[in-house]
């Protein structure tokens, strides 16, 4: 992929009275600095440190090797976007504001219910609710570290709490392989055992938000074979 110098961004780290920047693609970088695993290749407009990046000023090498430890200019970008700051325009923060948004709402919704009907909230009402209470979230922070606070905010606005659920499942000895990392994917295995007839039983603590997402693929896997029921249910 190659960055626009156009559409590049400056991402700046001072450290005492050095300074250091590097170009850089806007929502690349904000992946890096999110901690997922970009290319830095994929990032950097160009593979060079400067002192000033606008003026095209370069960062002297006995000063990059003095701070980073190496010149290798993938290396030293990547713990100036990490450690350092993004220099991003209005939009561009708007956008992995809303996304981020986005994120922190799909997260509550499979976890939390409605108290007064035990449904999920659909990931849209979460987000409605989160402008009317006027939530603020940070684009660099992950986004379950944010979730505990906006589910704070949001309960004047909607009923809501998180509740997890044990369910016993019964899956029959044909289906059981594929299943099996379903189960487990999707919460926390509590006891599992083979039944005579070859079928296995697993007991599994979920968020009751993903119930209804758990079941759909349960019956997708077993063609409805699969066998539930609800043991215990329980705010957290």
């Amino acid at each position: 992929m190659v960055v626009s110098i156009d559409k590049a961004v400056t991402a700046r780290l001072r450290v005492g009275e050095l300074k250091f920047e590097v170009l850089v693609d806007p929502f690349k970088a904000f992946e890096v600095k999110s901690g997922r695993s970009v290319r830095m290749e994929d990032v950097l407009a160009y593979p060079a440190v400067y002192k000033d990046a606008r003026a095209g000023e370069a960062a002297s090498e006995k000063d990059i090797q003095k701070v980073f430890g190496t010149v290798d200019p993938y290396m030293v970008a990547e713990r100036i976007i990490k450690e350092g700051e993004l220099q991003l325009t209005t939009e561009q923060k708007r956008q992995m504001v809303q996304q981020k948004k986005v994120q922190i709402a799909t997260i509550i919704s499979k976890k939390a219910v409605n108290p007064q009907t035990n449904a999920p909230h659909p990931p849209q009402r979460i987000l409605n609710a989160m402008d009317q209470a006027g939530v603020n979230v940070d684009p660099f922070l992950d986004a379950e570290l944010q979730v505990e606070n906006v589910l704070k905010k949001i309960k004047a606005i909607i009923p809501i709490k998180f509740q997890k659920v044990l369910l016993q499942v019964k899956v029959p000895a044909q289906f059981s392989g594929k299943v099996y990392p379903l189960i487990k994917n999707s919460g926390s295995i509590k006891q599992e055992q083979w039944l005579s007839d070859g079928s296995l039983q697993v007991n599994v603590e979920i968020f009751a938000g993903a119930q209804e997402e758990f079941f759909k693929k349960l019956a997708d896997f077993t063609h409805g074979q699969a066998e539930t029921k609800i043991l215990r249910t329980e705010d957290v």
